[in-house]
């Protein structure tokens, strides 16, 4: 008797110990760095957000946040790393909505969109601008799409190329007002708005924080944004939704993601410093200078704004006959 309840009393030793050591050890995250990848090039505006985000989230976590770009393939090259990396928090991703909304409607993915990834959080948006040429005979909506009706099909647009979120925005565009513009796709966000500066083409959706410098130097007019609210870089530049094209809402939205399976106590690890981050008035004023929309959402609101995104993309995708090559 006395035998087995000293045996009784290791076992249960034994397990607490082992108890008290995974506690530790989660709690202890992280405990060296952590990779933050951004599934596009260096220079770009998902790469200095990420950068603006990395360096406050370091701080919060007490160990350096490394930003790894792994570009290519719509963005899907750096999703198909981090769907393949350990679920251990020290890969997460910085991703935007051409890749995890808009790519699976035209692209075989080499992952499981959905479940390959934990969402963490709706992070940041960036509100798009519908500018034209300025020799173009319109100072708003309703006098482009006056124009654009005149010549159906004739009036070009350019875009950083097929499936991308300014190709999308001009699409959606299009079937809100039943008009018909010649697509120019190129390679890249930068060689499509020198296109619109050059007079190659005469409207193009550009960064709002891209656009606004040309508008100043009067190298191009910007008509509206593409979001449901006026931006505070640009509050006097009406939205589309409000200058007659209802309900328009497209942007560029950045989310945070890590490989599925991630423990949950480091999810909410990294989620409550990205909540930090975000609403430090310091981080938030340096983000809406670049143009940038902090927002920060619950892991469940953003896979329900998941689910919307898919749909409503997928939806302009097949009825637009939209297809890569």
């Amino acid at each position: 008797m006395i035998l087995a309840m000293r045996r009784r009393h290791l076992l249960a030793a034994g397990l607490a110990g082992l108890g008290a050591r995974a506690a530790r050890a989660q709690g202890a995250y992280p405990s060296r760095p952590v990779t933050m990848v951004i599934p596009w090039p260096a220079g770009g505006s998902t790469d200095t957000l990420g950068r603006v985000l990395a360096q406050v989230m370091s701080a919060d976590l007490g160990q350096p946040i490394v930003v790894e770009n792994r570009s290519g393939a719509s963005g899907t090259v750096g999703h198909s790393h981090v769907a393949r990396s350990r679920p251990d928090g020290y890969t997460i991703m910085l991703a935007t909505n051409s890749t995890y909304a808009i790519a699976p409607h035209l692209i075989d993915l080499p992952y499981d969109n959905r479940g390959a990834f934990t969402g963490v959080s709706l992070v940041a948006r960036y509100a798009q601008a519908l500018c034209v040429h300025p020799s173009v005979p319109a100072n708003n909506v309703a006098e482009f799409l006056a124009y654009i009706r005149a010549q159906p099909g004739k009036v070009a647009f350019s875009t950083a190329g097929i499936g991308a979120s300014s190709h999308l925005a001009t699409e959606l565009l299009m079937a809100k007002t039943n008009t018909q513009m010649l697509h120019v796709p190129y390679r890249g966000g930068g060689p499509s708005a020198q296109a619109l500066l050059a007079g190659e083409v005469a409207c193009s959706f550009v960064d709002l924080i891209t656009a606004l410098p040309f508008r100043q130097a009067g190298q191009l007019k910007i008509l509206g944004v593409s979001t449901l609210r006026r931006s505070e870089i640009a509050p006097e530049v009406p939205t589309l939704a409000e200058s007659g094209v209802p309900d328009f809402e497209s942007s560029t939205d950045c989310a945070l993601l890590l490989p599925a399976g991630t423990p949950a106590p480091i999810v909410e690890r990294i989620s409550a410093s990205l909540r930090r981050a975000l609403t430090d008035a310091e981080t938030r004023r340096k983000l809406i200078s670049l143009g940038v929309e902090p927002i920060g959402s619950s892991a469940a609101e953003f896979d329900a704004y998941w689910t919307r995104e898919l749909n409503k993309w997928g939806e302009i995708i097949r009825t637009r006959n939209i297809r890569m090559g």
